[in-house]
């Protein structure tokens, strides 16, 4: 019994130094250059601080963002792009983002945002889809 308790133990042990020697073998046959390094998008993300990460936690934050998507919901005249436009509303400033099909369709969807906020409380950067 005790032959058959050294023998598995040494099975183990060989098979847990090899393996060790094979990831330091691997690991130095992998050169690390500058190519391998993460992206950097801080320049080009830099006016890019609204976005639905910022979105306030605040319930009344939360129930205007609630309120104008319903809104923007019930109006059906509007394209589905207007319909899917990011709703960002930090300390009762609501910004709204994402394309819509025209010009018109624009000032609907901010007027539909200002029936639940003041409209000095929108900032307006949805982009007309070409």
């Amino acid at each position: 019994m005790t032959s058959l308790r050294f023998a598995i133990l040494a099975t183990v042990a060989s098979v847990v130094i090899y393996t060790a020697n094979f990831k330091s073998l691997a690991q130095a046959a992998v050169p690390t250059t500058s190519a391998q390094t993460a992206p950097d998008n801080t320049a080009r993300n830099k006016d890019q601080n609204t976005d639905a990460e910022t979105q306030s936690n605040m319930k009344a934050d939360r129930l205007s963002s609630a309120k104008i998507r319903r809104a923007l919901i019930a109006d059906k005249e509007l394209s589905t792009y207007a319909h899917n436009v990011k709703i960002i509303t930090v300390n009762g400033t609501v910004t709204l983002k994402g394309p819509v099909k025209s010009e018109e369709e624009k000032q609907k969807v901010a007027s539909d945002a200002a029936t639940v906020v003041s409209a000095e409380n929108i900032v307006d950067k949805m982009t007309v889809k070409q």
